[in-house]
């Protein structure tokens, strides 16, 4: 590794120089079936033959010109994804962590706007993850982002997830808002309940509160439908995305209802980058796949394969696995033994996943995957496992 990069994400002694579809490959030759997918970007694989093309048409026309002008790919991304939502407006940004922190200033300026400036506060849950900005880590509550970081951004109350009392009781005349992930991701592909989800529908309600989804990685068809919330009655006011919608291209957004969005007046917020010609091009790419007839259906199928195969799995293996958890291909590993051992194994057999809180490994394939890929993957997995419970 060069000398020249920071230390933060500590050793690394992989690299890959081509993909395609479900596989990486790497600079010394292997191949490997990628159920990482980039913590959940790639969500159409590598080099995605639609995406490449849009990508390329628009790098000869366009790249960049600011939000001080009209970008016509923003205006039919926005249209086509409040179509398909809750949602009346879109806001576009470059990460997920832009698309939460506009978030938090869109809820506070909304309560302002309604005369309540004293509501500020958002609760969250444990095992949020949020993003690295300081804010974000704050929301997140977790010792392991804060340490180092003091002082903790103020505006945050942390509850247990899914505990309707005690989120209840953390209600007070300084809440703004509730921010929660239908199914938290780096906490440990934890799903919300979905009568919880509900339930808080109607506390924000009762309360006067705003609902925020974080849908950045379990957003954009990763669970079966378009969105993660979708599979309860329940409907945010707020929700956040990026991850998938870009399939490996930076973007971000925030989705939010006529009512809350018209808090955000002109001036009020912005961005150099978000929503630029490149990203917007891709960014439709991808929902043109997405949308197509039959895809989230495939989607839906090939995960229950994989989690039915799974369930299986543990069964088989009680000393290695002591639970599956998730939905669609946002699947998890709940370990007996060490995740980084279990993930270390997987990757000399050529297979990539990616770790989580709570001892698990996420499995987050891209959601191209057909049969071969599933029982490829499951092959792998066995094998792992039965190599990991010899070793024991």
């Amino acid at each position: 590794m060069s000398n020249a990069l920071m230390s933060n994400y500590g050793e690394r002694t992989l690299a890959f120089e081509r993909g395609e579809g479900a596989y990486l490959y790497s600079t010394d030759g292997r191949r490997f079936l990628d159920f990482a997918s980039g913590i959940a970007v790639t969500a159409l694989g590598h080099c995605h033959p639609h995406l490449v093309a849009a990508l390329q048409a628009q790098t000869e026309t366009l790249w960049h010109t600011s939000n001080l002008f009209r970008i016509p790919g923003q205006e039919r991304l926005a249209e086509r994804l409040a179509a398909n939502s809750f949602a009346d407006r879109v806001f576009f940004c470059n990460s997920g962590v832009e698309a939460f922190e506009g978030a938090v200033k869109l809820a506070r300026k909304y309560q302002d706007d309604r005369g309540q400036p004293g509501r500020w506060r958002i609760i969250t849950c444990e095992g949020a993850f949020h993003g690295r900005s300081l804010a974000a880590i704050a929301a997140s509550g977790n010792e392991k982002y804060l340490k180092g970081f003091s002082p903790v951004a103020p505006g945050f109350s942390t509850v247990a997830f899914n505990n309707l009392n005690e989120l209840r009781a953390a209600v007070t005349d300084e809440t703004a808002a509730i921010m929660i992930e239908p199914i938290q991701g780096e906490g440990g592909i934890n799903p919300a309940q979905l009568d919880y989800l509900e339930r808080l529908r109607e506390v924000c309600d009762e309360f006067g509160l705003l609902l925020i989804f974080d849908e950045i990685q379990c957003g954009i068809g990763r669970t079966g439908k378009l969105f993660a919330h979708e599979w309860c009655s329940a409907r945010p006011d707020i929700m956040l995305l990026a991850k998938g919608l870009g399939g490996g291209f930076p973007v971000g957004a925030i989705l939010a209802t006529e009512a809350v969005s018209n808090s955000f007046t002109p001036g009020s917020h912005g961005t150099t980058f978000g929503g630029n010609p490149l990203a917007m091009a891709v960014g439709n790419a991808v929902l043109d796949v997405l949308l197509a007839d039959g895809f989230l259906d495939q989607v839906v199928a090939n995960g229950k394969a994989l989690k039915d195969g799974l369930a299986a799995m543990a069964q088989r293996h009680p000393a290695v696995i002591a639970e599956v958890r998730g939905a669609g291909l946002m699947l998890g590993l709940k370990l007996v033994v060490p995740n980084l051992d279990f993930i270390a194994r997987l990757r000399g057999d050529g297979m990539l996943a990616v770790p989580a809180s709570d001892n698990v490994v996420r499995l987050l394939p891209p959601l191209i995957i057909g049969e071969a890929e599933v029982q490829e993957a499951l092959d792998k997995l066995e094998r792992c496992c039965v190599g990991l419970a010899e070793a024991a």
